[in-house]
């Protein structure tokens, strides 16, 4: 034995062969991560550059503070991981690192030609840095993402305070016709940004526990035969109805439609990977477009925003207060910025409400060009996929089903925001992760990319070798006898040693394969 660092070595009849541990390990890639998080700070050096250069004829006085600070939040992670998370997946911290660099310098670049960069771009750096910190955080207290399986309820009520506190009269905030942040000593917080990440543990938990009730069907519906609906039974829809009346509750109580879309289309995704059942996302999806219909027609603010999805170039509401202008204007950045981009000095994006936030997407189409965008598109979805990927290596259904639920999230999430800036669907006010200025979007972020870490890390961990698995137990081990056969593995108990024996005794061959002494007395007498 080498106490449990190498191969177990067996001694038989003289030789010593080398025996397997089990323990097949596969490259913790930690080093190929480093090389992929010196290529985002390039990424953010050259930008911040590039966009000096255009801007004002040369490299930005505070170029060393921004690749200093946000490179050394990022490299210490990277150390840390080395330490707490050796297993996790390599591509996740540079995917989130170099979006972060990407979203930075566009704000940089926004506010540097309105004279404000110090304090709009410096406030976004200081965000990363505590948005990382808080990555390092949850890897630090969390070591088994499992142990979170038991705290549903104390989740899902702790989210649903932080989704009521806007709503408030004395910290609530209501701005741009929402109630979406709080005020604390100057500073707001958009407490939604934390809470979905709260319910989707949430969901992730309670659904793991139901996902076999859920799945029962009560009967099924045939067309000539053919299957074409499976209707759950009335008493299983009672999950469903309360994230319905949820989902409702959220958009008339704090007017914002893209977290009730986000929430109930998040929550109909981890259904459906819990239960295998499409008639849950039928259901749902009918539940959701009746009360849509219903909003639509009862409050303001939800028709007002499905007329300026429908009709954004009429004269009348591109005038008006809270219409169309902002959609419009940014289409026309997109158009503006054409295969490459108008650059950093050019463009009209600088100009528009919201530009570094709800419209980030926008400016990045016009100042990087499609090019740029459809770059800033793939690693979002590669991210998104690196998620889906941990889920499918997971061990256990709660872990599963809350990676495929940030994965979804983070996916759901952009579609909403890019399908708002170009007309698919109704614009919705939302912040595209990790590009988008603003603290509590940043912070959350980085916390689930710390969640992933954690969870990848626990997926694609090697098994403990046997040995480790008992320490100071004798090893199992399969005897090969000479007739062929296999005998009882060593330590396995003297019952089964003494039924061999006497089925040998009673056949009248030893372990050595002569006859038994009985029979040798017979024979001789």
């Amino acid at each position: 034995m080498d106490g449990g660092h190498g191969p177990r070595t067996v001694r038989r009849g003289g030789a010593v062969t080398p025996q397997s541990t089990g323990h097949a390990e596969r490259p913790k890639r930690r080093n190929v991560e480093l090389a992929l998080l010196l290529v985002a700070v390039a990424v953010l050096a050259g930008g911040l550059c590039l966009a000096g250069w255009e801007i004002d004829g040369r490299v930005p006085d505070d170029l060393a503070l921004f690749v200093g600070a946000f490179g050394g939040a990022v490299l210490v992670l990277h150390v840390a991981l080395r330490r707490l998370a050796p297993w996790a997946d390599p591509l996740m911290l540079p995917l989130a690192a170099v979006l972060n660099a990407v979203g930075l310098t566009v704000i940089w670049g926004l506010h540097r030609t309105e004279g404000l960069v110090e304090f709009a771009a410096g406030k976004q750096l200081m965000w990363a840095v505590l948005g990382v910190a808080g990555c390092l955080g949850v890897l630090l207290l969390l070591r088994e993402p499992r142990r979170l399986q038991r705290y549903p309820y104390l989740l899902a009520v702790t989210g649903l305070v932080l989704l009521a506190l806007p709503m408030l009269p004395i910290i609530g905030i209501d701005a741009y016709g929402a109630h979406r942040w709080i005020g604390v000593r100057g500073f707001t917080v958009q407490p939604s940004e934390f809470a979905k990440i709260l319910l989707v543990v949430f969901l992730a938990a309670y659904l793991g526990m139901k996902r076999e009730v859920l799945s029962t069907a009560a009967r099924q519906l045939r067309v000539r035969g053919v299957k074409v609906f499976s209707l759950p039974r009335m008493r299983d829809l009672g999950p469903m109805t309360v994230a319905w009346g949820f989902a409702i509750l959220l958009l008339v109580g704090t007017k914002d439609l893209g977290a009730s879309l986000l929430l109930f289309g998040v929550f109909l995704a981890i259904l459906y990977t819990a239960t295998g059942r499409k008639s849950w996302v039928g259901i749902g999806l009918l539940m959701f477009s009746a009360g849509a219909t219903i909003a639509w027609a009862m409050f303001v603010h939800v028709r007002q925003r499905v007329l300026i999805w429908l009709d954004p170039f009429d004269p009348e509401l591109y005038r008006s207060a809270g219409g169309s202008y902002q959609l419009v204007e940014g289409l026309f950045a997109l158009a503006d910025g054409g295969l490459f981009g108008t650059g950093f000095a050019d463009g009209r994006a600088a100009d528009i409400f919201a530009a570094d936030s709800d419209l980030i997407l926008v400016s990045i189409g016009e100042k990087l060009g499609l090019t740029g965008l459809m770059a800033v598109l793939v690693l979002l979805l590669l991210l998104a996929e690196r998620g889906f990927r941990t889920a499918i290596a997971s061990r256990e259904i709660f872990v599963k089903l809350m990676a495929t639920g940030f994965a979804f999230l983070l996916g759901f999430q952009v579609f909403v925001v890019l399908g708002g800036v170009t007309r698919l669907i109704p614009l919705t006010g939302m912040t595209t992760p990790f590009l988008a200025a603003g603290g509590s979007s940043l912070v959350s972020s980085w916390i689930m990319i710390g969640l992933w870490l954690r969870m990848s890390d626990s997926a694609r961990r090697p098994s403990p070798a046997p040995q480790e698995q008992a320490r100071g137990e004798d090893v199992t081990e399969v005897i090969r006898l000479p007739g062929g056969g296999v005998g009882a593995p060593r330590g396995a108990g003297t019952s089964q040693g003494a039924d061999a024996s006497q089925r040998d005794e009673e056949a009248g061959v030893n372990r050595e394969g002569d006859p038994s002494p009985s029979r040798r007395a017979t024979a001789q007498g």
